[in-house]
């Protein structure tokens, strides 16, 4: 399932739920990324465009069953405006072992991350400023090719 919203949702409460779903699977591995408090941010913004940000997610679920055999994964990712300690994204994979679990979890968050196409902004001090993809997410996302290779 995956589903982009600006609809606030409950990490616990949907992993209880693709646990239950899930229930065949050896492996379940779940991440949460919330809105961080450095101590400047007062809102995270996320905009997408809606249908093309779920059909690239999608192609991002494909290559992770091929490559790791998912028997279920979910992704949720929040899109508006989010304040600090709020969650933005949960990504939730099972299969039949505990590394492939692990390894296409981790694989769907450097892939959100650095090439899903959400535009981000955060408001400091009341001024917006655009978020640019940092050199260590392109660095994680890379390894995922050498991997391939």
């Amino acid at each position: 399932m995956i589903r982009v919203s600006d609809i606030r949702f409950d990490p616990a409460a949907e992993l209880a739920a693709f646990q239950t779903a899930a229930s065949d699977a050896g492996a379940v591995v779940s991440f949460t990324g919330r809105v961080r408090d450095d101590g400047a941010t007062e809102a995270l913004i996320l905009s997408h465009y809606a249908g093309f940000t779920e059909a690239q997610i999608e192609t991002f679920v494909a290559e992770a069953r091929k490559r790791w055999g998912l028997q279920a994964c979910t992704i949720l990712h929040r899109v508006g405006e989010m304040v600090v300690g709020e969650p933005i994204v949960f990504v939730a994979t099972a299969s039949a072992h505990r590394r492939d679990a692990f390894e296409a979890c981790d694989f769907l968050m450097d892939k959100l991350k650095s090439e899903a196409p959400f535009w981000k902004q955060e408001n400091k001090a009341g001024k917006r400023v655009w978020i640019e993809p940092r050199e260590q997410d392109k660095v994680g996302l890379k390894r995922w090719d050498d991997a391939r290779s």
